[in-house]
């Protein structure tokens, strides 16, 4: 979410009539011009106001419960908001960017206000990077503080030194095989994350998606098995550009949660991405309330580097 605060200077108000556009599948061109405005924002924050999920669900076609609104000042493209309802019991979520030439207009609040009116007032947004003006914003429009998701980092192989990983006695360990895993894996990602419906609701269409994507590499994507059965996973992700590696998705079957498997699996990825890929920053983002996940992440040397908010609409 960004941040725009009103102001009633009109000069830089582009020409024209101000108007939204709602579409559940993007024409090709729209989705290319928002895809451009969310670089040209990112390149300004330092950080991404729309989520990798939501930039893949711009492209493709049509994606069941997902609706794109696309603000305008005559021609010009002023912002654009995501609005996602999957989950049959939350509230819809959504993220929104407004382009930096046109800030401190009260364009957010315009696609904030058509948000909670799409979603009848039940909304989640996300503030990636929890900024001040962001904070703004959710005031504004009369949302609370909800949700607050840290994104951690340590250096590799760095201090503390990363100690080689003992995983559960029966437990063995290969790489992800695309094509054969593909089922069983969002299987036991669904059991993992079944109290996290972002990440346990993802299907097979979301998994070809990253699948196709120019850092894939399923080498970097570790699966714990006990037998022939898969229990956990570690799914690595390296940026290259920005010279670091990701605990993309790490989950636990809940047949294996206390076993201490999340800690080898943590350690198996950290080790690949710190002497295979030679990244020398190590980055997640794990809940600030999941206590037992923090507490392993902390003992291996992570400390929070930024943290995003997730903010409510309180019915």
């Amino acid at each position: 979410m960004t941040d725009p605060t009103e102001s009633t200077d009109p000069v830089r108000l582009p020409p024209g009539p101000r108007r939204i556009e709602t579409f559940d599948d993007m024409p090709t061109g729209i989705a290319q011009a928002v895809t451009d405005l969310i670089e040209v924002a990112t390149a300004v924050d330092g950080q991404a106001a729309v989520s990798e999920q939501g930039r893949l669900h711009l492209r493709g076609g049509r994606r069941p419960g997902v609706r794109h609104l696309v603000l305008y000042a005559g021609e010009v493209l002023l912002g654009y908001a995501q609005l996602e309802e999957v989950d049959p019991v939350e509230a819809p979520v959504a993220e929104l960017v407004v382009h930096p030439e046109h800030r401190g207009r009260g364009h957010g609040r315009t696609l904030g206000h058509a948000l909670l009116d799409a979603s009848g007032k039940r909304l989640r947004v996300w503030a990636h990077g929890g900024r001040p003006a962001a904070r703004h914003l959710a005031a504004q429009l009369g949302l609370t503080l909800f949700r607050e998701l840290r994104q951690m980092r340590r250096p590799l192989p760095g201090a503390p030194p990363l100690p080689e990983a003992v995983l559960p006695e029966g437990v063995t360990v290969r790489t992800f095989v695309p094509g054969q895993d593909d089922t069983a894996w969002l299987e036991v990602n669904a059991a993992a994350f079944a109290h996290h419906p972002e990440q346990g609701s993802l299907t097979q269409r979301d998994l070809d998606d990253r699948m196709a994507q120019p850092w894939f590499d399923s080498d970097g994507f570790f699966l714990a098995l006990r037998g022939q059965e898969i229990v956990g996973f570690h799914w690595t992700k390296v940026h290259a550009d920005e010279q670091f590696g990701e605990v993309y998705v790490l989950g636990v079957h809940p047949s294996e949660q206390g076993s201490g498997l999340g800690r080898a699996l943590t350690l198996i990825g950290l080790r690949h991405l710190a002497y295979d890929c030679s990244m020398p920053t190590a980055m997640l983002y794990v809940d600030a309330d999941n206590k037992p996940a923090v507490t392993v992440y902390e003992r291996l040397g992570f400390t929070i580097h930024e943290v995003d908010l997730m903010y409510r609409a309180e019915l």
